[in-house]
């Protein structure tokens, strides 16, 4: 779900159709709903449009980057794009997001609103939280970040922290600083602990959940990006997780291991080829190896058996 930072807002995606626009330049109202009516135009909002036959090209993260568009020239100039509309402009990887309405904070109101496709924040946003994203002015990767573990569930506050770490987006140093601003709002307190359990070393969503969940089932902390060594101190790969102590690994097998993440000219079949060789290296070496998918997460129970299983056979070899 990762998007790179837009100059334009339309670069590369359909345009908005606003009606009042085409409206001036010359369609009438009729005409309009006859494309609503035939469903040549889906509506984003009540008077933004976009046509029927490129939204399924839409992934969850464009189709609201549209409804941003949309709607940001209804609202007053002051508000600011905020929380988890901020993270899509920004390019922060989310989990299970609601992205059905745009939000913006609005320092200066008497209250927040929520509308079908609008929800509006009160909070002040210091000058140096702002910057200008595609036209727009958005919440910066920090504030975001904040605002997001402030009131999304602990799980969903850590994917988005681990992503914003990740690519550089921000740092701890500024995350801390983002929450001694907010010191005095809501959610601070699990902010902090975000930013604690925040590590730029998971590379992906489920790597993310997946630390959550070993740190819920009360499991040992695992080194991240672990160099599995062989006997001789020789690296035989790179394991997600890793017990050392227990001479035990874990992996969590997401699709862009064997599929986007890809290095050129790699088929997913040979990647889960050359994955099985080194998984059957490193068992060789007398590592044990716990592997889970994103399917196995609905079940964290489960996973955390596996794992505790993996490491009873580890503590048997060493």
């Amino acid at each position: 779900m990762q998007n790179a930072i837009q100059a334009d807002p339309g670069v590369g995606r359909p345009r908005v159709i606003l009606r009042s626009k085409v409206l001036q330049e010359g369609m009438n109202s009729d005409h309009v709903q006859a494309k609503r009516r035939r469903r040549e135009w889906i509506s984003l909002r009540p008077g933004a449009y976009v046509e029927a036959d490129v939204l399924p090209t839409l992934n969850l993260v464009d189709r609201h980057l549209q409804l941003i568009e949309a709607t940001v020239p209804l609202v007053d100039e002051s508000a600011i794009i905020s929380h988890s509309s901020a993270a899509c402009l920004l390019g922060v990887e989310l989990w299970q997001p609601n992205l059905r309405a745009v939000q913006m904070t609005r320092p200066g109101a008497s209250s927040g609103h929520r509308r079908t496709s609008l929800h509006t924040f009160r909070a002040e946003v210091d000058e140096e939280e702002i910057v200008v994203l595609g036209g727009y002015r958005t919440t910066s990767a920090a504030r975001t970040i904040i605002d997001l573990a402030r009131h999304l569930p602990f799980e969903l506050a850590v994917v988005a922290a681990d992503s914003a770490l990740r690519t550089g987006l921000t740092s701890i140093d500024l995350l801390v600083d983002a929450a001694e601003r907010a010191r005095r709002r809501p959610g601070t307190r699990q902010a902090h602990l975000v930013i604690k359990f925040a590590d730029a070393r998971s590379e992906s969503v489920g790597e993310s959940r997946s630390r959550v969940l070993i740190s819920r089932a009360g499991l040992p902390e695992p080194e991240l990006q672990f160099v599995v060594p062989n006997h001789l101190g020789i690296a035989l790969g790179r394991a997600d997780f890793g017990w050392p102590e227990l001479r035990t690994v874990g992996e969590f097998d997401g699709a862009g291991k064997y599929g986007r993440l890809l290095s050129p000219g790699v088929r997913p079949g040979d990647a889960v080829f050359m994955e099985k060789v080194r998984e059957d290296e490193i068992r060789d070496a007398g590592w044990q190896v716990a592997r889970w998918t994103a399917e196995d997460l609905k079940d964290p129970h489960a996973v955390a058996s596996r794992i505790r299983r993996a490491f009873e056979r580890g503590r048997r070899s060493i």
